[in-house]
């Protein structure tokens, strides 16, 4: 090779190795300041097995109040302001994996004002993380939802993600693709669901709180329904007996009623007495409609541990699962055929 060549060839490879500088440099200035926290863990070294209590605080909330404080104890996860009512641990569990699975997707500087539009500021949820000892293992600040384009109703729509916050940094706002739905205070979408149930009815009397009501029985499980004191002419529709009866087999609870409510009208309720063929019986009162479910109180003579537990407190169970059972006198009767 000719020194010619060869100086040449030195003199390209400078040119190309500045323009490689200069390019990297460019690509570096025009890489946000951010960027080496996308896609960066938010709550970094925080163990699922360390997590005892899960306190969340929604200002806005008036339902069901402004605390919930979930605690882990020998028999599981409970609610401390529904006296210890089991909660989901399924739901628990999503909850905690949300949370620390959750990545940094954007990173913004944030002020004041933006963080009072974002619900970064008092009024957003707050979420606190305690170990047994009640040290903080983290916090987050849970603001709006995240969308990618407009929504026609953005309170019911899921959501792509949420704005959320740090509060040891409140000059940054995050958002994370998990719109973090179970950052809530309802207690009805934190309880253990399944309700006490009552199968293979013997007989079934309600009484209402004016004095009025019915009662039916049979012998045996494919016995026939019989309607106590029915008047000549008079004749029970089975299907509706049987639906009467049956429907307290599919109770489900909807929410549990804090320890200190209100008029749950369960001073003067609708009586609904049951005996079972295996000897069981059931007392139960129903009180008066809050929203879509009923004020629910009962006693059994022989409780499971689910149904002693149960029984402890005052349950809120859907309108729906009662429309059956609390039917009038009258809506039980066959229609009369018309005559001709």
């Amino acid at each position: 090779m000719s020194p010619r060549i060869a100086l040449v060839l030195v003199v390209l490879l400078a040119v190309l190795g500045g323009g490689a500088i200069l390019y990297q440099q460019q690509e570096r200035s025009r890489r946000p300041d951010n960027a080496g926290v996308l896609g960066q863990v938010l709550l970094k070294g925080l163990q699922a097995a360390d997590i005892a209590t899960i306190r969340i605080v929604e200002p806005k909330a008036t339902q069901s109040g402004q605390t919930l404080t979930l605690q882990r104890g020998e028999a599981g996860w409970a609610i401390a302001e529904r006296a210890g009512f089991p909660a989901d641990i399924a739901k628990v569990r999503e909850f905690a994996l949300q949370l620390l699975n959750l990545k940094v997707g954007q990173s913004e500087p944030i002020g004041e004002k933006d963080r009072a539009r974002l619900e970064l500021d008092a009024s957003g949820a707050q979420v606190e993380l305690l170990a047994a000892d009640g040290k903080q293992l983290a916090s987050l600040i849970v603001g709006k939802k995240y969308f990618k384009r407009e929504v026609d109703n953005p309170e019911k729509a899921l959501g792509d993600g949420r704005f959320v916050m740090l509060p040891a940094d409140a000059k940054t706002v995050y958002t994370v693709s998990d719109p973090l739905l179970l950052a809530t205070t309802r207690t009805g979408e934190w309880i253990e669901r399944a309700s006490f149930q009552v199968a293979k009815v013997r007989s079934l009397q309600v009484k209402y709180p004016d004095g009025a009501g019915w009662r039916i029985e049979r012998s045996g499980d494919n016995a026939d329904w019989k309607l106590a004191g029915a008047a000549a002419g008079e004749k029970l529709e089975v299907t509706k007996a049987n639906a009467a009866s049956y429907s307290l087999s599919l109770l489900e609870l909807a929410d549990v009623a804090p320890v200190d409510a209100g008029d749950t009208g369960l001073d003067k309720p609708i009586l609904v007495n049951v005996a079972t063929l295996d000897g069981g019986s059931y007392a139960i009162k129903v009180g008066r409609l809050q929203g879509d479910n009923y004020y629910v109180s009962f006693t059994s003579a022989k409780p499971g541990d689910k149904e002693a537990r149960l029984a402890r407190h005052v349950l809120l169970i859907p309108k729906s699962k009662f429309e059956d059972t609390l039917k009038k006198r009258s809506e039980l009767l066959a229609k009369k055929e018309a005559r001709k």
